[in-house]
């Protein structure tokens, strides 16, 4: 399945990325590394993560290494 991320999305990822590499010196590619990986899980299972908004089936996924989470939506197509 495609995954696609909102121009938002994008736009925090962004800057997470920037704020963990200038922060956090020991492992600076540890975010986007979970992220990706986060992405290709979602792409291979969309129905990944737990059930956070039941009416429109949007579904959270905690990267525990970094604390963030990654909200999706299943769509026909598309994630």
């Amino acid at each position: 399945m495609k995954v696609e991320l909102s121009a938002q999305a994008e736009a925090q990822v962004e800057r997470i990325d920037a704020w963990w590499r200038e922060n956090r010196q020991a492992a600076p590619n540890l975010f986007a590394e979970e992220l990706e990986q986060a992405l290709t899980a979602l792409a291979e299972t969309p129905s990944l993560g737990v059930r956070y908004a039941p009416k429109r089936d949007i579904r959270r996924l905690l990267l525990k290494r970094t604390g963030y989470s990654v909200y999706s939506l299943e769509e026909p197509e598309r994630v």
